[in-house]
């Protein structure tokens, strides 16, 4: 419900702040005061477009704000969640219209795009009169009413589970067949690709490994020199190093026959010729090992060319190239045995399309049974509204698949296919006509602003209880009516009230005398600007603004006591 109200500088509205109670929240005033223009201010924030020319006189931008209580609503925490909108139990929508021509919105003090504020609008209230906001007047949301009155959210539900696993199936077929076109089409370069690689069988480390000894192979001479230099200072020199230290150990033993402490000293001095002793045999190891292979060194070089080419087509890495192997492979694989998957994903569908089918059938008897129930009902609430000898069509319709299009159809009832949605194969449109010997035409086409309200409010009123949009605003509901077909008007709209919030604006006593809360429109002028504001009446401001409306401008004791029994007050 929408809690409180304020719009800065729209129109003949320099600052308005007001509260809305739960209920029937009616609206009064003079013509011209400015009552159309607050549901105008409101449209905004509602994700209707914004004109610079509603931009109050002599000021830089219009800001309208709105604070709705959605602790019953829900619909709109998973529209704010997706849309990364912080959430509580209210929701406050702002809309700022800046005189060059720019637009913000914001939800919650985030900035969002017109689209999402008008996505959260439409979760929250349904605008009638001479505005676009209408769910009524929009086909798409007919089944979802259809389906709230005849209660059949669980058939629809599974319904839509059936729905996304064929969907699902469908999807995987078209893959498959899509890939099984494109093996086909590039079997002979995939077969190519595959023996190319084959041919060189290149493994995950077989690289670095070549690498390696390429270096290795590539600078033997380098090596056999260096070690065997090395060779010759450890061991094989005349001063070499194993040569120093035997003379060094020998004089160590001379001075070890004179003082024990050199004991010490010979053990490192032979623990150090041993040292050298076992890098001297590594070394000698290491020369007889090094090898002059012109034919090892010519095969490294071609075996790292061939696998850096496959790097090049096939990948960067080994790794890589190994991975497009495997996938070529099992691409062929398929290839031959794609009529044994496709054929298994064909049976799955013919499963889930018999289940899906079953449900579909069902919803559609059930949605047939309950239009015959909505048309009576709102014909008879449209009589009590003064519209007369109407006819109402709730149009339930199905759509067969063209022949040669059915493959992939969803669903099957006897030997048709059916064009499918995720809310089963139903199509569902209102059709009316007002007047006798007129054909009943589509609900979104019928233009008299009067009656479209009346046929709004009957049919808010037989799908009330599962409506779920919290509140319902009227604008001009009462226009071409009077006496007893205003009294019943305003019976309706009582009615609905104790399921929605209501707020119409209207200049009937007889629905102004029905209000949990009266409010009116008022201009204001100083002698060099007008403004327009908007009051929550008391009890007397309330008893005088209905015998204003029965009788004029001119208020007498006789109108006012017509207007206390119209209120009800003794």
């Amino acid at each position: 419900m929408l809690k409180h109200l304020q719009i800065h500088n729209y129109a003949l509205i320099e600052k308005l702040e007001i509260d809305f109670d739960q209920g029937m929240n009616i609206i009064t005033g003079e013509t011209g005061a400015g009552k159309s223009i607050i549901i105008d201010a409101l449209s905004l924030i509602l994700g209707e477009r914004a004109d610079t020319d509603a931009i109050r006189k002599d000021t830089d931008k219009a800001i309208v704000e709105g604070a709705f209580d959605v602790s019953q609503n829900k619909n709109i925490k998973p529209l704010l969640k997706e849309n990364e909108i912080d959430f509580s139990d209210e929701v406050i929508l702002r809309r700022e219209v800046s005189i060059k021509g720019t637009s913000r919105c914001f939800v919650n003090d985030t900035p969002v795009p017109l689209s999402i504020m008008k996505s959260i609008g439409d979760l929250l209230v349904d605008l009638h009169g001479q505005h676009e906001h209408q769910s009524l007047l929009r086909t798409e949301t007919h089944i979802e009413l259809l389906d709230d009155f005849a209660s059949l959210s669980s058939f629809v539900e599974e319904f839509k589970a059936a729905h996304s696993q064929l969907t699902s199936e469908v999807s995987k077929l078209t893959e498959l067949q899509n890939r099984k076109k494109q093996i086909i089409e590039k079997k002979d370069l995939s077969e190519f690709q595959l023996r190319e690689i084959d041919a060189v069988n290149p493994t995950p480390d077989e690289e670095a490994h070549l690498e390696s000894e390429l270096k290795i192979l590539e600078n033997s001479e380098k090596l056999n020199e260096e070690t065997n230099q090395l060779y010759n200072i450890l061991y094989d020199g005349e001063n070499s190093i194993i040569v120093k230290l035997n003379q060094s150990l020998k004089h160590i033993e001379q001075l070890l026959l004179i003082d024990e402490t050199f004991g010490v000293l010979k053990k490192e001095a032979e623990s150090a010729e041993a040292i050298v002793k076992e890098l001297t045999a590594s070394v000698r190891d290491y020369i007889s090992k090094i090898e002059f292979s012109p034919e090892k060194l010519e095969h490294h070089r071609n075996r790292l060319g061939q696998i850096s080419l496959l790097k090049k087509k096939y990948g960067g890495s080994i790794e890589t190239i190994i991975e497009f192997k495997q996938k070529l492979e099992a691409e062929l694989q398929l290839a031959e045995n794609f009529d044994a998957e496709i054929n298994k994903v064909k049976e799955a569908i013919e499963n889930k399309r018999k289940i899906a089918s079953e449900v579909a059938k069902k919803l559609t008897a059930k949605r047939n049974e309950a239009a015959k129930k909505v048309n009576s009902e709102i014909v008879k609430v449209l009589a009590e509204l003064g519209i007369n000898n109407s006819r109402f069509e709730t149009r339930v319709d199905n759509r067969l698949v063209k022949p040669g299009n059915s493959e992939n159809a969803l669903v099957k009832i006897g030997k048709d296919f059916y064009e499918t949605t995720p809310k089963g194969i139903d199509f569902v449109e209102f059709f009316i006509s007002t007047n006798i010997g007129e054909d009943v035409k589509p609900l979104v086409k019928v233009a008299s602003g009067g009656e479209i309200s009346r046929i709004m409010l009957s049919l808010k009123t037989i799908l009330a209880k599962s409506e779920k949009l919290p509140l319902l605003i009227f604008d001009e509901i009462d226009i071409g009516i009077s006496g007893r077909i205003a009294q019943a008007v305003g019976l309706s709209l009582k009615n609905l009230s104790k399921l929605h919030q209501i707020i119409a604006i209207t200049h009937l006593p007889q629905i102004a005398g029905l209000a949990d809360t009266h409010y009116v429109v008022e201009k204001i002028e100083d002698g060099k600007r007008s403004a327009t504001r908007l009051r929550k009446l008391t009890l007397e401001e309330r008893i005088y603004q209905v015998a204003k409306l029965m009788s004029g401008t001119v208020v007498t004791e006789s109108t006012l006591k017509s207007a206390k029994e119209l209120l009800n007050i003794n």
